[in-house]
């Protein structure tokens, strides 16, 4: 893990009007990326998309003002999910992808995300490289060298195709209705469009953005109301997304949350069927231990990574496995795309259905989840309360209570300011009373 003075595990976040998420930081940010990027490779085009933020136009004049100063030129491409930037990246070799979203957070924080010419997220050296241009005075190139603006008409028709070649070419989404809950967000004028296209009935939730509602209520980090929608319409499925794309939470046709592992699994699944699965899967540290016992039955190699997608795919690029993901829905498919991508994953899952002719609950079967209570703790505070003997003796109590049968788990939020505890086993009561055991003792270290 780095030490970066700005770049967390996805870029950089924060509330939108206190540093970093401020118009002149990131006017110096667009500036000092240009000043890195530029001398890079020969192309002097950086992408940049945003998800449905009000913030989003601010940061987006401040970006462009930058990379111009430093002679770059930016095309915008409106509000498009983070997976599609990534992939815009590669089909026009820019020099760079950058996505202004806050991902899964309110919409009063925003965030910047760069991916490189590969479509990837930037290397450490690199985003150290704009650390270090930070440092110094802006400066503005002669104006014959200034960079340009100019507007990706075609983007959204032109993701909307990838997705769809994702899916298998003889099969069709006829007759499968799905309810679709775009979180308000990047995906709202993309997704639908994607499995009409293939053929499905849709109905929409959360497709109606107007800047503040992104991720409210809706969407992959609260199902309640794509829930009771699949059951009131009688739907086969319900697909969430976040309001950056990049994550799926799924709903079965009894109103069932599948989360990302089961997702993972169902794919993986059909993959073996197939007989298309290379090599193993990666996870993280908060993947269900239910997970790891499903994929042991089915003869497949599992490795936990840290929290955090470039985390994941460093582990996968490390084994040269194709498949990675977090229970949080983030789901990594090399052989179709070089990130997390959640209409992709969503597609996956539906082929699965569609080929075997058999609902999603029925798939998920193979795979029981073990109880798991995650409890967050605010925390802002100079000292680590991780540190303190007190949290470590809780924890320590706590495994000698699972006896082998369960996990505990306590990491800091990569995102925000939060502790997470997490405490995993056979019995829920028990689970969610040993979590909030150590969180009270995170609290007191606090």
């Amino acid at each position: 893990m780095s030490n970066h003075k700005y770049f967390g595990t996805d870029g950089i976040r924060g509330k939108v009007g206190d540093f970093p998420i401020t118009p002149d930081f990131i006017l110096k940010l667009g500036w000092a990326a240009g000043k890195v990027l530029a001398r890079r490779h020969g192309s002097r085009k950086i992408i940049i998309g945003k998800d449905t933020r009000i913030s989003g136009y601010m940061l987006e004049s401040a970006l462009e003002a930058g990379l111009a100063a430093a002679g770059l030129s930016a095309a915008l491409t409106g509000p498009m999910p983070t997976p599609a930037i990534a992939y815009l990246t590669r089909t026009f070799r820019a020099e760079a992808g950058i996505v202004i979203s806050a991902s899964h957070n309110p919409f009063y924080d925003n965030g910047i995300k760069f991916f490189s010419i590969d479509g990837t997220k930037l290397p450490d050296e690199v985003e150290e490289a704009i650390e270090v241009e930070l440092a110094k005075p802006l400066t503005c190139v002669e104006s014959i060298k200034l960079g340009k603006a100019s507007r990706i008409v075609d983007a959204a028709g032109r993701y909307i195709e990838f997705c769809k070649r994702t899916f298998p070419g003889d099969l069709s989404l006829k007759g499968l209705k799905i309810i679709v809950d775009c979180a308000n967000g990047a995906t709202y004028h993309i997704a639908p469009s994607v499995l009409r296209e293939l053929g499905a009935p849709v109905v929409t939730l959360g497709c109606q953005p107007d800047g503040m509602n992104i991720n409210q209520e809706c969407g992959a980090t609260d199902v309640r109301l794509l829930q009771s929608r699949v059951l009131v319409e009688k739907a086969d499925i319900g697909i969430a997304y976040d309001g950056d794309g990049d994550r799926v939470i799924m709903v079965d046709h009894l109103g069932h949350k599948v989360d990302g592992d089961q997702i993972l699994y169902v794919i993986v699944r059909e993959k073996l069927r197939r007989g298309q699965l290379f090599g193993g899967v990666v996870g993280t540290l908060m993947s269900n231990m239910g997970l790891e016992l499903a994929l042991q039955q089915l003869g497949v190699p599992f490795v936990r990574a840290l929290v955090g997608d470039r985390y994941v795919l460093e582990k996968m690029q490390e084994k040269d496995w194709r498949i990675g993901a977090e229970n949080s829905g983030h789901v990594i498919l090399l052989d179709k795309t070089t990130t997390g991508d959640g209409i992709i994953a969503g597609l996956q899952v539906l082929s699965a259905m569609v080929s075997n002719d058999m609902n999603l609950h029925e798939l998920c079967n193979g795979m029981r989840l073990l109880p798991q209570i995650i409890v967050n703790v605010h925390s802002t505070g100079l000292h680590d309360p991780l540190e303190a003997v007190t949290v470590k003796q809780a924890c320590s109590n706590v495994e000698q209570q699972l006896s082998g049968r369960g996990r505990v788990l306590l990491r800091k939020s990569g995102t925000e300011p939060l502790i997470r505890i997490m405490v995993e086993g056979e019995d829920t009561i028990k689970v969610s009373w040993l979590a909030h055991y150590i969180a009270n003792a995170v609290k007191a270290a606090v």
